[in-house]
């Protein structure tokens, strides 16, 4: 049997485009002689939906998109995710559900069984859990058709009390196929394999294996939709941040012998190319194309602009340098040249002038206190208030440039540094800063090497280093990933070899800025636990504050 696996870019609620989107790959696959298409998880719907979920009025819509999907399966059978009202009286008002549509209708229906409630996935909010298991026999072959997270009940530490699988073996399939919507982190590719992988050494029969590809707000999905033989061997991957399409033939995958057919990413590389595609659909289907953000001369900028450029095209990012008193010559000079480099425009606006008239109104407040943390942060904040007039004038969305070691400890400055429509790194640790800047040069000098190597400094106060306030980042990195990350508390770091003093300084810090973060734009989330809806945290709480 020959079956379309289509790698789709879908808009949450834009039902007119998914449909659009949709019926187009399923015309190319009937010319192309496919029995079968298969498409994503809440396809119809686009993922996640999160409360749009609770309006009666966005599941008609679905309802009626799949009724027009179904009218086009003709010749052709299709399965496609969407919510479907729970019509059984019980439990939650809704499933996330596999429709198998042939012959101009819905033929069967699957439910997602195992419904993941943590981390960014919340699931459980909205959708029962599916109880009701049964292949799909349509033409050679029978299907076991399952939804993402029901296939991942697999490994040593399981969160599950059952997987579908055990019961749809039962049935004697001779065919997997998952539907997903699964997020991209810098892991999550491997880690997917290994999934995919233990599940056919398990049922010992292929699977087809097809993910959303593109960006929802913060969430990047990085495609890689999958086929796999029956031996286990990956016959073929689609592709990585872009929209994809193949045919297979599901008899050939029971017989053949087929060497691994993967993407070779480095992980720096998967980082970037989900950062372009993240910023690229966030203003895409925003209906923006004009970028505007704060050059420094420092790397965090330096890195923002050039994957802005790259995702937009150079014409439509703007870079305003805003120099105060402390900037360095090389500040200046170094992002004119990385600015000249990439052919974007650059504009010069000192914030000596608004800088000083605000020390000026304040000064009889003030009065003879030294200089210190208010007037660093009115100097950013002077800067915030620049960009975003020219912001709202222009119509350019504001692209933020902390890193997330600045947003764990708090090393930003609220309503100043910290603004903007969009932060595009700031899931990315400052030592993967510098390796994304180095990615970038790999194939000439885009960024200056003087950016690259000099000392981080905010330049808010005379000779200003970052490493006056806070540990060398290569130690820092180290203790906030296990922390964030690995959910290691203090005495599990220690014992790691790590100073018990600076460990608790650095927790510290983290728990006393969470009430900053919960202030920051949507963060592009390239990692298994990044600041905003995947990292809950109170803000009142003195846990190792």
């Amino acid at each position: 049997m020959k079956i379309a696996l289509c790698q789709i870019n879908y808009h949450i609620g834009n039902f007119d485009y998914n449909v659009a989107q949709v019926i187009k790959s399923l015309k190319q696959a009937r010319e192309d002689g496919a029995d079968l298409a298969v498409f994503a998880e809440l396809s119809i719907s686009g993922y996640p939906p999160r409360d749009f979920l609770d309006f009666n009025d966005f599941i008609n819509r679905c309802e009626f998109a799949v009724s027009l999907i179904a009218a086009e399966c003709i010749d052709i059978a299709a399965i496609i995710g969407a919510p479907v009202f729970n019509k059984t009286g019980k439990g939650k008002r809704l499933f996330n559900a596999a429709l198998f549509l042939n012959n101009g209708r819905i033929e069967q229906v699957a439910h997602k069984a195992l419904l993941p409630n943590y981390d960014i996935f919340d699931e459980y909010r909205y959708f029962e859990p599916g109880r009701d298991f049964h292949v799909i026999n349509f033409k050679s072959e029978r299907i076991a058709l399952t939804i993402c997270e029901d296939l991942w009940n697999v490994g040593a530490e399981q969160l599950y009390t059952f997987s579908p699988m055990e019961k749809l073996e039962t049935q004697h399939p001779t065919l997997m196929i998952n539907i997903a919507a699964s997020p991209f982190n810098a892991s999550q590719a491997e880690t997917r394999r290994s999934v995919l992988k233990e599940n056919v050494a398990i049922y010992e029969i292929p699977l087809l294996y097809v993910n959303h590809v593109g960006a929802q707000t913060e969430l990047l999905f990085d495609g890689g939709s999958s086929v796999l033989a029956s031996d286990g061997s990956i016959a073929a991957e689609l592709a990585y941040f872009d929209e994809d399409y193949l045919i297979i033939d599901s008899d050939a995958l029971k017989t053949g012998k087929y060497s691994e057919n993967k993407s070779d990413y480095s992980r720096i590389q998967l980082i970037h190319d989900a950062l372009i595609m993240g910023i690229r659909n966030y203003f895409s289907k925003l209906g923006f194309n004009k970028a505007i953000l704060g050059l420094s001369g420092g790397i965090d900028s330096a890195v923002v602009l050039v994957l802005a450029a790259r995702a937009l095209g150079p014409e439509n990012v703007w870079g305003v340098l805003l120099p105060s008193r402390f900037s360095s010559e090389h500040s200046v000079s170094d992002a004119i040249e990385l600015s000249e480099n990439l052919g974007t425009a650059h504009e010069i606006i000192s914030i000596e002038e608004p800088f000083s008239s605000i020390q000026n109104v304040l000064s009889d407040l003030f009065r003879d206190l030294p200089f210190g943390l208010a007037e660093e942060n009115m100097q950013a904040r002077t800067r915030a208030v620049i960009l975003m007039a020219l912001s709202n004038k222009f119509g350019h969305i504001l692209l933020n440039t902390s890193n997330k070691s600045e947003a764990a400890v708090g090393y930003g400055t609220l309503y100043g540094d910290m603004c903007g429509g969009l932060s595009v790194i700031g899931d990315v640790y400052k030592t993967d800063v510098f390796e994304l800047a180095r990615f970038i040069n790999k194939d000439g000098t885009v960024i200056p090497e003087n950016i690259i190597n000099k000392p981080p400094s905010a330049e808010l106060r005379p000779d200003q280093k970052d490493s006056d306030s806070l540990p060398e980042y290569d130690l820092l990195d180290q203790v906030l990933y296990q922390y964030i990350e690995a959910f290691k508390g203090p005495d599990e770091i220690v014992a790691l070899g790590f100073d018990k003093t600076l460990v608790a300084r650095i927790l510290r810090l983290v728990n006393l800025n969470e009430y900053k973060r919960h202030q920051t734009p949507p963060i592009l989330r390239i990692s298994s636990k990044a600041f905003g809806m995947g990292r809950r945290m109170p803000i009142v709480a003195k846990y190792l504050g």
